[in-house]
C-alpha cells in the first residue's frame, strides 16, 4: 500500500529548485559535505540507523545536479569537509539517539538546526529541494557543528513511504508555500491521504506542527486536521494558535510576514 501511495504521487516537485548563484564556499559543501549527511532510504528501517553510521550515498568531492541529475566536476574541499567522519563535527558517525522528528520544508534550516542543537539526542531528518536553502544549512553546520543532522533533496514523500510504523515523535511543516489559486490546492502538502501517511508512521502521542501566515492555507489545513480521527488539536484558547512555544524558535518565512499574522497549530497523533 505504501509503494502504490508513493508511486500515484511520483510527480515533479513544484516551485523553484535553484536561486541565485551559490557561493564557492556553498559549491564545496555541497560537494563534500552534504553527500555526508544523506540518508539512503531503505524501506522500513528504523530511521534512528540513519544516525548511527555514515550514509552510503557518494564520494566526497562530487555531486549531482538537482536540477538535472548529471554529475558535475569535483569541487576543492573546505578545510572541515574531508575530516574522518568518526571524529567530523559536522555530521557521521555514531549518534546516540532517542528519537527521529522530521522536517517537511526545512528553508534555509533555521529551525532545524535549532532543534539539533537544542535536542542532541532526537535526530532531524530535513526535507527540502531548493538548492540554496540546503546550501544555507550546510554553512550553519559547518559553523555550528550538528552531527544529528541528515538532508533529502528530494520529495519528503520519499521518506515518509520508506518509514515504518510508528517511527516519528514529531513532525514540522513550517510555512509552506500557500498555492493560493483553487488550481493549485492539490499542490497542498497537508491533504487527507497524506494525513493518513502521517497518522502511520507517527507515534501514538507524536507532535503535528504547522505553521503559516497565509488565512486560507490555515482554514484549510485546520479543516482536514479537525475532520481526521488520529490527530487532536491542543488548542484550549487563543493565544495557544496566535503564538509560537518556547521551543519552537522563529523562521525568516515567519519574520517576512508576507501574506498575514502568523498561526501556529499543533496536534496530537491520539
Amino acid at each position: 500500500m505504501r509503494a502504490e501511495y508513493a508511486e500515484r504521487h511520483r510527480r515533479k516537485l513544484y516551485g523553484r529548485r535553484k536561486g541565485p548563484a551559490l557561493s564557492a564556499r556553498q559549491e564545496h559543501l555541497l560537494a563534500t559535505l552534504l553527500p555526508k549527511l544523506t540518508p539512503q532510504l531503505q524501506q522500513g528501517l528504523d530511521p534512528k540507523h540513519y544516525f548511527q553510521s555514515p550514509p552510503p550515498c557518494g564520494e566526497a568531492g562530487e555531486r549531482s545536479d538537482p536540477g538535472g541529475g548529471r554529475s558535475l566536476a569535483p569541487f576543492p574541499p573546505t578545510r572541515n569537509s574531508l575530516r574522518e567522519l568518526s571524529t567530523s563535527p559536522q555530521g557521521g558517525g555514531d549518534v546516540e539517539i532517542d528519537d527521529v522528528w522530521l522536517e517537511i520544508g526545512f528553508g534555509a534550516g533555521e529551525h532545524l538546526h535549532w532543534q539539533a542543537l537544542n535536542h542532541p539526542r532526537v535526530g532531524l531528518l530535513g526535507a527540502e529541494p531548493f538548492v540554496n536553502g540546503v546550501a544555507k544549512l550546510l554553512t550553519k553546520i559547518e559553523d555550528e557543528p550538528a552531527p544529528n543532522i541528515r538532508i533529502y533533496m528530494e520529495d519528503a514523500r520519499d521518506i515518509i513511504a520508506a518509514l515504518p510504523e510508528a517511527s516519528l515523535g514529531r513532525v514540522f511543516v513550517l510555512f509552506p508555500d500557500p498555492w493560493p489559486k483553487l488550481r493549485h490546492h492539490k499542490r497542498r502538502f497537508l491533504q487527507t491521504e497524506m494525513l493518513d501517511q502521517l497518522a502511520r508512521v507517527m507515534k501514538p502521542g507524536a507532535e503535528l506542527r504547522f505553521g503559516s501566515d497565509d488565512a486560507p492555507l490555515v482554514e484549510y489545513t485546520l479543516e482536514r486536521l479537525m475532520a481526521h480521527p488520529t490527530f487532536a488539536w491542543t488548542a484550549t484558547r487563543a493565544s495557544d494558535w496566535r503564538q509560537r512555544t518556547p521551543d519552537w524558535p522563529q523562521t525568516r518565512y515567519e519574520a517576512k510576514q508576507l501574506h498575514g499574522i502568523p498561526a501556529f497549530l499543533r496536534f496530537i497523533r491520539v
